[in-house]
């Protein structure tokens, strides 16, 4: 049996791009064994995918090399015996780990110093030609790609059940609006607070019978707990920003009627399972970051600065949001369900 070893990217949004790759490779190796060596933080992503047989999960930090601890991992990743290695990201130390396990075969793009850790390597392409992502790693999978793939995800069914059941003991609801108010890198990215909550108590009086859901992290609890008490509908607008776990979040997604986010991770989820959304772009690049699905209406402004690519605005006004309406982006809402 072929037994490949994935080393997934380190971002959200990036590890949803890796499910082409994967189930490609699975077409590509009938009767393979897949695993994927995942930080715990994307690890629910890749245990979403189902040609993925076994998510190993390394608490392995940003920015350092760690050698002693990747080397314990090398040690019991040999044992298993992989034949063959894609290592995703472009960094010296993503390709440490298949390289001291003796994996034969290491496929991945040209990188920080590789050479000899990477041993069938890709041109890496230059940011300005980079394609979107899902083709860029389904590329390594050698197989020709006319049209960027759209990935697609799948809850396991025990976390889809658990999800359901905390939903209903919130509040009975026919409509379920999912809102991901947050982008983990930086303000430039996010709607204003206070037009979510506008499009938050906009929702909630037009769709009587909707919970309005509010998902992010445990550094987004604050934002989300604004947008709550700023709908006026506290019973109706729910902050699960840092009560959920990931598996808890994609599953709730994977439920939404509709979903509103910024450019972020929980965007690119939602455009894996087709659900209707409205995606929010401000200082990068929609051209480049779509999320892949014919369901989903993207609001862009396109501003002579736009798009900046920085963290915080640096004309210090984020027009590219703050110009973005409420009643805009309800309008797309109402639309995507019709």
């Amino acid at each position: 049996m072929t037994k490949i070893l994935i080393i997934a990217p380190n971002w959200i949004g990036d590890a949803v791009m890796t499910e082409p790759l994967i189930t490609k490779l699975n077409e590509v190796h009938p009767n393979c064994s897949i695993d994927v060596l995942a930080t715990p933080w994307v690890a629910s992503i890749m245990r979403a995918i189902p040609a993925v047989n076994e998510v190993i999960t390394a608490d392995l930090k940003h920015g350092a090399i760690q050698w002693s601890e990747r080397k314990v991992i090398a040690k019991q990743l040999e044992n298993k015996n992989y034949s063959h290695a894609y290592i995703l990201p472009n960094s010296f130390k993503s390709a440490l780990i298949p390289w001291m396990a003796k994996i034969p075969l290491r496929t991945g793009y040209r990188g920080e110093f590789r050479w000899g850790l990477i041993n069938q390597a890709f041109d890496n392409p230059s940011r300005l030609n980079r394609p979107p992502m899902s083709t860029h790693y389904f590329s390594l999978s050698g197989a020709a790609c006319q049209t960027t793939p759209e990935p697609s995800l799948s809850v396991p069914p025990e976390v889809l059940i658990a999800a359901q059941e905390k939903l209903q003991a919130l509040k009975k609801h026919t409509h379920l609006f999912v809102l991901c108010p947050g982008a983990e890198y930086g303000p430039a990215k996010q709607w204003p607070t206070e037009h979510f909550a506008k499009l938050a108590q906009q929702l909630a009086v037009t769709n009587l019978d909707s919970l309005i859901l509010i998902l992010g992290s445990k550094k987004e609890f604050d934002l989300g707990d604004s947008i709550s008490k700023l709908s006026n509908h506290p019973n109706q607008v729910i902050n699960w920003c840092g009560e959920t776990s990931l598996d808890e979040a994609i599953a709730c997604i994977s439920l939404a009627t509709a979903v509103v986010s910024n450019d972020s991770g929980l965007m690119h989820i939602t455009a894996a399972f087709k659900r209707p959304q409205v995606a929010i772009f401000g200082s990068s690049d929609p051209r480049h970051t779509p999320p892949l699905s014919l369901k989903a209406k993207v609001h862009w402004l396109h501003l002579e600065c736009s798009p900046c690519f920085k963290r915080i605005c640096p004309l210090g006004h984020s027009k590219c949001l703050v110009d973005i309406t409420p009643l805009e982006v309800l309008n797309s809402v109402n639309q995507s369900i019709q």
